[in-house]
């Protein structure tokens, strides 16, 4: 189902698809969602289908829903994407994040996954929210240094081996998280690009 809820730091309103297993048993835990920086298209929501398979709650926003919402097409996405306000973008997320850990039958644990632009998201909200208590944000840029002491999730990071922006980013951030003796595995997939997981693409090792 889709579902609407208000974002007042962000942009007003956020909009989700929630995907939960046919048959449930009782609660269950929740993964926020986040696509990478074209919206939520065709792909995030075959992730959040799987998460369903595998007895999870997702909920998957969009990013692009106050622009109209994913346009269909990959390339407009991208020229829509960088049309936003990213400091309330974030802030939608937030409220995302926060709408998720309350929704409906939610056993009130919440994690989040994201990859590329919304990795970096997991990564921002994993020091925002200490009622997050997992993240795996796939090559995703890494958080301020500074805020690194206040996570409070354990992360699993993945990255790609071909990915020099991303992961120049990974000494100052695998010294903060030891530093602040945050529960993390990290994990570099030799032969990889940037945006690996993504099936829909030629980038996508398995």
């Amino acid at each position: 189902e889709f579902v609407e809820f208000p974002s007042p730091a962000g942009n007003g309103k956020v909009r989700a698809l929630v995907s939960r297993p046919a048959q449930a048993a009782g609660l269950l835990p929740v993964v926020l969602v986040i696509h990478e920086n074209r919206g939520l298209n065709p792909h995030i929501e075959d992730i959040a289908r799987r998460l369903a398979l595998d007895n999870f709650i997702a909920v998957a926003p969009d990013a692009l829903f106050m622009q109209g919402g994913y346009p269909g097409d990959e390339d407009k996405a991208r020229e829509l994407f960088a049309k936003l306000d990213q400091k309330k973008t974030a802030e939608d997320f937030v409220a995302a994040a926060k709408y998720a850990h309350t929704v409906a039958g939610s056993n009130g644990k919440l994690g989040a996954t994201g990859f590329c632009w919304g990795g970096g998201i997991v990564n921002m909200l994993a020091t925002r929210l200490p009622e997050l208590v997992s993240g795996a944000p796939y090559y995703g840029p890494a958080p301020a240094s500074d805020q690194v002491a206040k996570i409070k999730a354990e992360l699993l990071i993945v990255y790609a081996e071909t990915d020099e922006r991303i992961n120049a980013m990974w000494p100052a951030y695998e010294a903060a998280l030891k530093s602040a003796s945050v529960k993390f595995e990290a994990h570099k997939y030799p032969g990889t690009q940037h945006g690996f997981n993504n099936d829909t693409t030629p980038r996508y090792d398995a």
